[in-house]
């Protein structure tokens, strides 16, 4: 399958690895080409955002439903084998599942986990959805259709923004979701979660401390899995990459990898 791929910046001295990103749940490569994308590649780094099958512009939409995670995987293993240096895999969300699986399985340089699904699943975000929107979550589930959690702007933000992001840009952003895998869903809730210890790389953990998909217990429960240490961001909601404090994050994330990656 020819996937999507979004390349910018090229190799160089500032870091011998290039940076692969992978998106979350319902989105695509375009989440990181908003702002992390140029960042990156203005600073020296190679940088590589596939979107995965039946996401973004990738084909697959037709069978979504019958992906799994270890599909998402095999997507990751394929950019990654036509790279001649293990890269750094950075996942957000469900895409953090993703980083932690083919991190534990296949060769890496280094890996960054943004508001990932914790090692422990998805549990927590389900209990919520089921409290706060029952007649919601049962439709999605009933019809496999979990496009429908994250349809509308207000959806949308009440799960992945703060409210400094602007609505004009959550607009913008929400028309881009596509449904997602309900096998995968399942996976993420109890089928296909890490083993502990199986993650030898260095390993960076952020998370926002607005997050309602995965808060702050999560992402330090993330950190204490892999032996790490956990980042949060103040005023910072789900999708780090696009709140007001990106470039925040991303700074972080280059110190990180000139200190324990490039530097060691």
């Amino acid at each position: 399958m020819k996937l999507e791929v979004i390349r910018k910046g090229e190799r160089s001295q500032v870091c011998p690895a290039p940076l692969l990103f992978v998106h979350g749940a319902w989105h695509g490569a375009w989440c990181w080409d908003e702002y992390f994308l140029d960042y990156f590649a203005k600073l020296g780094y190679e940088c590589i955002a596939p979107s995965l099958r039946g996401h973004g512009g990738s084909p697959g939409v037709a069978k979504m439903n019958l992906y799994r995670i270890a599909d998402y995987v095999e997507d990751v293993v394929s950019i990654a084998a036509s790279l001649d240096t293990p890269p750094i895999v950075i996942g957000h969300s469900m895409g953090g599942l993703v980083t932690q699986h083919y991190l534990a399985q296949h060769p890496a340089t280094a890996g960054v986990l943004l508001g990932s699904v914790p090692p422990s699943g998805i549990k927590g975000v389900v209990m919520s959805l089921l409290k706060h929107h029952p007649l919601r979550f049962m439709i999605a589930n009933l019809s496999w259709n979990l496009h429908l959690l994250v349809n509308t702007p207000a959806k949308a933000r009440a799960l992945f923004y703060s409210s400094a992001v602007s609505e004009a840009d959550v607009e913008r952003f929400v028309h881009r979701l596509t449904n997602e895998s309900y096998l995968a869903f399942i996976d993420m809730l109890l089928l296909d979660l890490p083993k502990r210890a199986a993650v030898k790389v260095p390993l960076k953990v952020i998370g926002g401390e607005l997050d309602t998909i995965f808060p702050p217990a999560d992402v330090q429960a993330t950190a204490e899995f892999y032996n790490s240490v956990a980042k949060i961001y103040p005023d910072t909601a789900h999708n780090l990459m696009l709140e007001p404090h990106w470039k925040e994050v991303a700074d972080d994330i280059h110190g990180w990898i000139q200190a324990a990656v490039v530097g060691r």
